[in-house]
């Protein structure tokens, strides 16, 4: 008699979405310090080009092994084309050019104040998204956050102002392309990944011919610096993204954002312990203020939430991703409208765009 003895196939199990968050938060966080080694080697044009060349090949490897076809129409292109400006081209550029004369440590909090500037935006550009007294409240906190960590009550003695306004027009830059994304590619058809992956190529083109108008090809390319504009591209432009879509389908959009909390701490430890940047007082102090000022912009009446919740109760089934967005007031899609067109691959540095102004992961900016 022979017995023969079975066992289950087990699937492998993805990894935990708190070890991803953590992941994605090292990754976005430690961008700034890369920015500033790879500018040590190259000009911050050619910075921004690595950066888009190598997390482009990232996705356009994705899309490839999932079948990916990039997205169709003149007129989808076009949006693209300012998409890919407002959420990469320009940001990313403005913050390689800051980080020739301010810390990566100041530009990492520069970018945490992109949920401000969102929310400013939205009392004129979204009608539909009136902000509470909370918001606004944070709003102000934010802002008086900046100003601390900008030392305004000593005239901002050693700031160097361009830098500074710099990295502050990339934080900008990220909820303006989002609100220009969701006024115009929602509902084209296309999926997430193919739109971001497609925004990308569109960044690498743009930047492809604006480079050498600027810069002359580099006579030498420096180990250190290259290895870090690699990185910044395949991870924290790339692999990032992917991450991040992960986390907002399995958690939802309200726990995925949380990350851009964590990017200024991690870049300014970063930036202090491995680039030997200084620190005052008032940097750490204003970049917790600043932070408490983004959360309250973010918060969303109980009251609300539970309204909405009510209404997908009682509507028809929808996919998991809609049920996910509907959780929050600022992520949800009414019935009758088409789903958010997906985000640009952050901050990352940055990360993060806006979250009020999408149901899709951000990002943020979001380098």
């Amino acid at each position: 008699m022979t017995t023969v003895t079975t066992s289950r196939a087990r699937t492998p199990r993805a990894l935990d979405w708190r070890l991803r968050f953590a992941v994605l938060s090292l990754i976005w966080g430690f961008s700034f310090l890369l920015i500033k080694v790879g500018t040590d080697g190259y000009a911050p044009f050619q910075v921004t080009l690595g950066r888009l060349f190598f997390g482009t090949a990232v996705l356009a490897a994705a899309m490839a092994v999932k079948r990916e076809r990039l997205p169709r129409g003149a007129r989808t292109w076009g949006h693209l084309f300012v998409a890919a400006l407002l959420l990469n081209a320009l940001p990313f550029s403005l913050f390689a050019y800051s980080e020739l004369t301010i810390p990566s440590t100041l530009a990492g909090i520069c970018n945490a104040t992109s949920p401000l500037w969102g929310m400013a935006l939205s009392l004129v550009a979204l009608s539909e998204d009136r902000p509470s007294r909370v918001r606004v409240a944070g709003l102000g906190i934010g802002f008086l956050g900046v100003l601390t960590v900008l030392g305004a009550w000593q005239g901002f003695d050693g700031l160097d102002a361009r830098g500074t306004a710099m990295a502050l027009l990339a934080s900008l830059s990220y909820p303006i392309g989002w609100i220009y994304v969701r006024r115009t590619l929602a509902g084209t058809g296309h999926s997430h990944l193919s739109l971001t992956g497609a925004q990308l190529l569109v960044a690498t083109v743009q930047l492809a011919f604006v480079t050498p108008l600027f810069t002359t090809f580099p006579t030498r390319f420096p180990l250190a610096p290259l290895l870090a504009v690699a990185a910044l591209g395949a991870l924290g432009t790339g692999l990032a993204v992917l991450i991040q879509y992960g986390l907002v389908a399995e958690v939802g959009p309200t726990t995925g954002q949380m990350v851009t909390y964590f990017i200024p701490v991690i870049a300014t430890a970063a930036g202090v312990t491995l680039l030997g940047e200084t620190l005052t007082w008032s940097t750490p102090v204003g970049a917790a203020i600043v932070l408490a000022g983004a959360a309250l912009t973010q918060a969303r009446p109980r009251r609300r939430g539970r309204e909405d919740r009510a209404r997908v109760t009682e509507a028809e089934p929808t996919n998991a991703t809609a049920a996910t967005a509907a959780e929050t007031p600022s992520t949800t899609t009414p019935k009758d409208r088409t789903p958010q067109a997906p985000p640009a691959p952050p901050c990352t540095p940055n990360q993060n765009p806006n979250p009020s102004a999408t149901a899709s992961p951000r990002p943020l900016s979001k380098l």
